[in-house]
């Protein structure tokens, strides 16, 4: 590999937006380039120079997002060229999407001043705003999560005070309401603070997008090539070399990027052909990456639109959600960690030649510009800076190193012949460095963009659920069906989040699974107001690797050329950590909350043991083969470690490590004996 300091080439547009690209004409490229950056230089300027009201702040964020999906994605789809008929209808719709930022930015304070009672005018914007919030939401999220919110939005005209009272006849008792007419819908979902402009889209328009575009910098300006090169550097000559560089690399990309599907696509690139050719069936390459990256989203210091969410939905610092992130993260990470590691040992797996491997002070002195950002991130949360001014300056950071860097090894001496470069070259190189700022700002208002629209749709569905009492309902229904056992309560959580995850986004599916069960969690059950949105948080992830929808693994297989259900089913098996850790946070709650650092240090060690049997349990093997008994015996033992009982715990912990001691005895005895352990 190559490891010697250089420019990264930016890197390619998702395949969604290639495929939309390629059908546009030139002069729409320029539009969408120009409103792109347009966009992201408003964003940096209000989140670090002048702050914008919430409302004018998220309207404006609205109408640009809602501009940008309707110019990228055709009403045609992203194959087909627009025809007139197309841009008949996309003219329409863009029209729509500037009205509706334009209209609350311009006209807020007529709006507030007449407290509710809505003019016309004001509910017939509120109904373009909310059909073109759902037309986005079909072209860039996909048709699942626009059906899922007209549905909310039946439901909520259902009833025998709604628009549409026929429709509540087919209501089960407990779902009954008594309806809402169309303009008091529409005063909730377009003229409040509980729908389209929300909570949600008030995170989206401000932190997310701050950190998705301070990704985007690093990715266009190398941190990607330099986190993969780093961690083939560290791994890459142990047995299954690749697939532990995979981990190691989508943590690394996950602190930057917050999206399993980015890291698949950016890290898997690399990985998954060098896991096939060092014996890794196509499959277990794709998994391995889809498991690893989805780790990415729970990885800090950046962990998605998610954790963003749960600082606002709790009123915990942002800082506080990353520090009690960190070992749970750990926890996931080691786990894929482990499985690829008895992967390898089992099949005789060995590492990478030192040849085909860069080396790490290499790595280092060609990247460490990228470290400095992470840094400056890090401290200035530390320091509780708000998020929004944390990402601004961290982004400032990344500009300034990149320009120090590239002034010291571009401007200030000739790579060529190390002279002083003269005055065209000089320029080109300034041109070359604005060109690269031009590219981040379009690719970071580019990637903001799902995310935004998934906030938007999320808020139409939130602001059913209030304006129908339809949380209080669900939350009873939990109650009921779980009989009062917080166990069936996780199940059925995990079972709702799975279904979410089918046709929403995994922020989306989040914030509405965290609206319907999070008060049933905390109130009734007991489980601290944290924990249960971390566990809401990482079951929701369970979209990327759990099929039949698993997108994470889908990304993989196509990489891999496997299939995506096989490939799926790999993922699921090494992602066993996304399920068991967050019930290990509901039955231990002092790993996260704190508590006497003995217990605390007591706790962590039961757990790891605990997912190190689990892992040796599905594999067969640790240090050695294991036997069908000792595999059986394990889950027992497992079981009883995520027991809120601290005796019955301390006594799975105990039975689980003397399997695992065992097997290390044998795999001793083997060893002396000459025969091979695998």
């Amino acid at each position: 590999m190559n490891t010697t300091p250089s420019v990264t080439p930016p890197p390619d547009l998702p395949a969604n937006l290639q495929s939309a690209d390629a059908v546009q004409p030139r002069p729409i490229l320029w539009i969408i380039t120009l409103t792109a950056i347009t966009m992201s230089l408003f964003q940096m300027y209000t989140a670090g120079i002048s702050p914008m009201g919430l409302f004018y702040q998220r309207s404006a964020h609205l109408g640009f997002v809602l501009f940008l999906a309707f110019l990228i994605f055709p009403i045609t789809g992203a194959t087909r060229s627009r025809g007139t008929l197309g841009w008949i209808a996309d003219a329409g719709f863009l029209t729509a999407a500037f009205l509706s930022g334009f209209y609350i930015f311009y006209f807020l304070d007529d709006i507030v001043s007449r407290a509710g009672w809505w003019s016309r005018t004001d509910i017939i914007m509120g109904i373009i705003a909310t059909v073109a919030v759902l037309e986005a939401s079909r072209r860039v999220v996909g048709l699942g999560m626009t059906i899922i919110g007209l549905i909310a939005i039946a439901y909520a005209l259902a009833g025998p005070r709604g628009a549409l009272p026929w429709l509540g006849e087919w209501m089960p008792g407990i779902l009954s309401h008594r309806g809402a007419s169309v303009d008091r819908l529409i005063g909730q979902l377009y003229l409040g603070q509980e729908g389209i402009f929300g909570l949600p889209l008030g995170v989206a328009a401000t932190y997310v997008f701050m950190f998705v575009l301070f990704g985007a910098f690093l990715e266009v300006t190398g941190a990607g090539k330099f986190f993969i090169d780093l961690a083939f550097a560290a791994t890459g000559r142990k047995p299954g070399g690749p697939a532990k560089a995979a981990v190691i690399a989508s943590a690394g990309m996950g602190s930057i990027s917050g999206s399993a599907i980015a890291n698949v696509v950016t890290t898997g690139a690399f990985t998954i052909p060098l896991m096939k050719k060092l014996g890794y069936k196509p499959k277990e390459a794709g998994g391995i990456e889809a498991a690893a990256s989805t780790g990415g989203q729970i990885t800090p210091p950046l962990m998605g639109a998610g954790a963003f969410l749960i600082s606002e939905y709790t009123n915990v610092p942002y800082i506080e959600i990353v520090m009690v992130s960190i070992f749970p993260a750990i926890l996931y990470l080691g786990t894929v960690y482990l499985f690829v590691h008895l992967v390898a040992m089992k099949a005789g797996m060995t590492g990478m030649k030192a040849s085909e491997l860069p080396v790490i002070r290499h790595v280092l002195a060609a990247g460490w510009q990228f470290i400095v950002p992470l840094l400056v991130l890090i401290y200035l949360l530390v320091n509780n800076i708000s998020p929004t001014r944390v990402g601004f300056w961290a982004i400032i950071s990344v500009i300034a190193v990149t320009a120090l860097r590239s002034g010291f090894t571009l401007i200030v001496l000739d790579p060529q012949n190390g002279k002083p470069l003269s005055f065209d070259r000089l320029r080109d190189a300034v041109i070359s460095g604005l060109k690269l700022m031009a590219q981040a700002l379009e690719l970071g208002a580019r990637n903001a963009v799902a995310v935004s629209v998934a906030c938007a749709v999320a808020g139409i569905i939130v602001g059913v659920v209030g304006l129908t009492g339809l949380g209080l309902k669900f939350s009873s229904m939990m109650i009921s069906m779980s009989g009062g056992s917080l166990v069936l309560a996780l199940i059925f959580v995990l079972i709702a989040s799975l279904i979410l995850g089918m046709g929403l986004p995994v922020t989306a599916a989040y914030i509405v699974l965290i609206v319907l069960v999070g008060p049933a969690l905390s109130n009734e059950f007991g489980v601290p107001l944290l924990i249960a949105h971390l566990v809401v948080f990482w079951y929701s992830q369970d979209s990327n690797v759990t099929p039949p929808i698993a997108l994470a693994g889908f990304a993989g297989a196509a990489i891999a050329g496997s299939k995506p259900m096989e490939t799926s089913m790999q993922a699921w098996k090494y992602a066993k950590g996304l399920y068991l850790i967050p019930a290990f946070m509901v039955f231990n709650p002092e790993i996260i909350m704190g508590g006497e650092t003995w217990y605390v240090i007591w706790t962590g060690v039961l757990v790891v043991i605990g997912l190190v049997g689990f892992a040796a349990a599905i594999e067969g093997y640790l240090f050695t083969w294991m036997d069908k008994l000792s595999r059986l015996l394990i889950i027992p033992g497992v079981i009883c470690i995520f027991n809120p009982s601290e005796l019955i715990e301390a006594a799975g912990g105990m039975f689980v490590l003397a399997l695992l001691v065992w097997n290390f005895v044998i795999s001793r005895r083997v060893s002396a004996a000459g025969s091979p352990t695998a």
